[in-house]
Parts: structure tokens; sequence; C-alpha cells
């Protein structure tokens, strides 16, 4: 794979992006004698878990970046249909943009990382959010597009419909939430610095933005700097959005979370236990399973910062 230095991606930047994803490797769970008590497919799941881990692609420091905004609003930001976006959201869409896989690992990495019982901001929310089920928040904002999928989002405590291309200010006070969230739609945005600005506004001091994108976009509405750009430019470019808000960010990274989709295999093998199939299956076929669902699922990347008050 050839990774080209596409706009607002530094020599350094791309350097290091680029040798951490060609260092990919298989995820091999430990094949040793099982421990004590534990099935070998008990022990070969607890072996793959333990290895699964999201794997950082770069850690951004300021010299990574260029030392102006590196983009032009009337080139880099125009879009193949620049009609209303309200028009191209008005029907819901009650689909899921990436695959089972990479939903499972966008979950278990907000499993890690969401505080429980905080607040969250979910931005360009849908029907869904992805949140791990069993964890509580005390507050989860949506701001979206479509009302009817807002309304079916089980998650949300409060919802708001916003064109955040029109209008990126966000409805809420400083400091009111311990995250904010995008998933799939940072490659619409064509407002991000102010947006940027105001999720740093809105999160409080520490806390973290996670965007989380895949390869799939709606490619009529992504801007054209994304659509120009591969994986490594793309990760320069979120990257880009954070570094030139005009705010401070620390423990700026990008992510690789494709490792953490096996939790998904975790809940095929309990379907097939309540089913009554698991118990004589094959003790390597959920090993198998993993590695197939590595090898298959959608890429899961995300960029993050925390916001520095």
């Amino acid at each position: 794979h050839l990774f080209m230095a596409d706009k607002g991606s530094t020599p350094s930047m791309i350097n290091m992006i680029a040798a951490a994803v060609l260092s990919t490797g298989a995820i091999v769970p430990s094949c040793s004698v099982p421990a004590p008590g534990l099935t070998r497919a008990a022990h070969a799941r607890r072996a793959f878990v333990k290895l699964a881990e999201p794997r950082v692609l770069a850690d951004f420091d300021a010299e990574d970046f260029e030392s102006v905004w590196p983009y032009e609003k009337d080139y880099d930001f125009k879009r193949i249909d620049e009609s209303a976006d309200f028009n191209f959201y008005m029907e819901p869409r009650f689909v899921t943009h990436i695959d089972d896989g990479a939903i499972a690992a966008l979950t278990e990495y907000y499993r890690r990382v969401l505080p429980e019982g905080g607040a969250l901001l979910d931005l360009c929310s849908s029907w869904i959010s992805h949140l791990p089920p069993e964890v509580s928040f005390s507050r989860v904002c949506g701001v979206g597009m479509n009302l009817r999928e807002l309304e079916a989002n089980k998650r949300l405590t409060e919802f708001e419909g916003r064109d955040l291309n029109v209008d990126p200010t966000l409805p809420y006070g400083d400091s009111e939430f311990d995250a904010v969230l995008n998933v799939v739609s940072v490659d619409y945005m064509t407002k991000p610095q102010q947006l940027f600005a105001e999720m740093h506004r809105v999160l409080k001091p520490g806390g973290i933005a996670v965007m989380s994108f895949s390869n799939r976009c709606f490619p009529s509405k992504a801007v054209r700097a994304w659509l120009e750009a591969d994986e490594t430019g793309r990760l320069a470019i979120v990257a880009n959005y954070f570094h030139f808000c005009g705010q401070p960010w620390t423990q700026l990274r990008a992510l690789d979370l494709n490792p953490l989709n096996a939790e998904g295999l975790n809940q095929a093998r309990a379907a097939a236990a309540r089913r009554g199939d698991g118990a004589n299956a094959n003790p390597f076929a959920g090993f198998m399973g993993a590695l197939g669902s590595v090898a298959s699922a959608d890429p899961m990347f995300v960029v993050e910062g925390r916001a520095v008050k």
C-alpha cells in the first residue's frame, strides 16, 4: 500500500502513521496449556481478549503539523452535492453504516474510555449510538439531522435537530460534558475549526473527544479533502481539525480499533450457547472465527484528544 503525502500531512506525520499502519500483523492468541479449571475454548477466548488492545498509530505533537491551516475553504470543503443537508437526511435511515465487527470494536473502546455515570454528547447522532449496553450514563445528548432517528435512539436522554454545517455552535453551556463523540460523520463537516472549538468549549477539563470513522461514506456529501485522501491522510485531516481549532488539546492520537472487533464474536458464542450448540463445539472454532472477523471487518479508526482548560 502506498501512502500519499496529502495536504496537511507533514513528512514526520506521514512517516509516523505509515510506519504504524505497515506494522500490522495478525493477532495470534497464545497456544499455551490451558489454565487450571478452564476449557481450551475458554482459555483461547481469555488469551485472545488479553491481547486485544487498540493499536496506536500516532501520538501527535506540535511539530507534526504545518505552521498554518493547510486547507482552502473554497476547494477542500466543497462537496459533490451542495444542496441543503436537511433535504439529504430528511428520510430516516434505520441502518448501520459499518459492519458488526467495526461496531463491536467501537463499543468495546467506549467501554474502556467513557466514564460510567458521565455526561456524553453524541454529535451527528442517529437511531443508535453504539454505547455499551451495560454501562449507564447520567446524560446522553444527541445532535443530529433526522428527528425520527433521534427519537428512536433509546440511549439519548435529550436531543436537538441541527445542521452543524449551517450553524456549528452547540446549544450547551461551557464544561458540561465528559465526552464528545462523533461516529462516521467527521468527513461531512464543512466548518471543522468552528465545530472543534465548540467541542472544546462544552467539554469539562480533561474531557475526551472521540472522532471515529471507517472507509465508508456518502461520497456526494463528504468534503473534497476527505475524498482525495487515503487512510493515512484522513487520520491527518482529523488531527489537523483538533490542532487548528484555536483551543488546546492534549493526548492527541490516532488509533486503529480493529484488534477489538473480536468482542463481537463473544456475542455470537453466547448466542450459540443459548441455542445449546456451544458446549460441544470445536474448541478452536471460536479462535478461527475471530481471525476471520479481524480479517474481514471494516476498518475502524479513532482520532481523539482531551481538552486542556
